[in-house]
């Protein structure tokens, strides 16, 4: 062990006795995309005990740009994320339990499993996803580490129950949420700098290095070499829902969740947001049109051609999705365009 980990054994707030603490630990990270791919390689090569993975997506050759766990011929094979992370971090280091479950990140699916885990890495595409995540951190007691990243634009934030605000806290002091990757684009190094920052956090949480965990809203533009830290205490909001003195934990119930149906006589989804919201078309169908997709539209709806399918987008954030029944696919287009 002392071999393959002695550089990081020599780093002093980890030493033997860290070492020995991440390998007893076990990390749920939710998405294996870039962020994913970046953390999971990270805290395999770190030496962590046990790290499950979960994503619904398969690789494409989009991805290649920037998840670095994936190659060619994983988008030949059309392999699941979960899948060829799975196969390349057991590569990387056999003393690591990998579990990977090809699978939407739901409530039901992640309560099985969520006491087991002493931390949660948020490396997902979606806000639906994200507080789903906040709020089984609070009722569960587990920390989580908050990450997103678009354009050279990049941020992070560590979630400790009983102490930080959370994110649902954080929403209604400032607006994070935007474009996503495919409306805004991506370049690798601002991939790479929120991973460092989660991952940076990872390693103080897993090895209990409590007094030197990162209490600020951290966010960047390494593009326009921009650096921001934002202190949040006074965000705690002791009427939060979801970590106030009375929590209910809204985001795991049914009502507050993204609703698909499948229309009865028609190859369609249709997908509706949990709260009514206004969309700038205009501003939509410039961008989506700038990233090669076909648009065309009005003032109250776009029709997106994508990857062989058509989405029709209205002003209240709700989706018709042509050309599918599968529910988990039509979610993930929707979720690729609107966040």
């Amino acid at each position: 062990m002392m071999t393959r980990y002695s550089r990081q054994v020599l780093f002093p707030p980890i030493g033997d006795h860290g070492q020995e603490k991440l390998r007893s630990k076990h990390v749920l990270l939710i998405g294996a995309g870039a962020l994913g791919s970046g953390n999971g390689e990270i805290l395999t090569r770190a030496g962590v005990g046990k790290l499950t993975i979960v994503d619904r997506d398969y690789v494409e050759e989009s991805n290649l740009q920037r998840q670095q766990l994936y190659t060619e011929e994983d988008v030949a094979e059309n392999l699941p994320k979960a899948v060829a992370a799975e196969q390349r971090l057991k590569a990387i280091n056999g003393e690591v339990e990998i579990v990977s479950l090809v699978a939407d990140a739901n409530v039901e699916i992640l309560e099985e499993f969520i006491g087991e885990v002493d931390l949660i890495i948020d490396a997902t595409d979606n806000f639906e996803t994200r507080m789903l995540i906040n709020d089984l951190s609070q009722k569960y007691k587990v920390p989580w580490i908050y990450g997103a990243c678009v354009g050279s634009y990049g941020m992070s934030f560590t979630i400790i129950p009983g102490k930080t605000p959370c994110l649902n806290c954080l929403l209604k002091r400032m607006p994070i949420q935007g474009m996503t990757c495919d409306t805004g684009g991506i370049i690798a190094p601002a991939v790479q700098m929120v991973i460092a920052h989660q991952t940076a956090e990872a390693f103080k949480i897993l090895v209990e290095d409590w007094e030197t965990i990162q209490t600020a809203f951290v966010s960047f533009d390494i593009w326009r070499n921009q650096y921001t830290t934002m202190k949040l205490s006074k965000a705690k909001d002791e009427n939060c829902l979801s970590c106030g003195k009375e929590p209910t934990y809204p985001y795991l119930e049914h009502e507050n969740l993204t609703k698909t149906t499948i229309l009865c006589g028609r190859d369609t989804v249709q997908i509706r947001p949990p709260k009514q919201g206004d969309i700038q078309l205009q501003l939509l169908a410039a961008q989506l049109t700038s990233l090669g997709y076909f648009v065309k539209g009005n003032p109250h709806l776009l029709s997106v051609e994508i990857e062989g399918q058509r989405m029709v987008i209205f002003k209240d954030g709700r989706a018709l999705i042509h050309g599918t029944k599968d529910l988990t696919q039509a979610k993930s287009m929707y979720q690729r365009l609107l966040g």
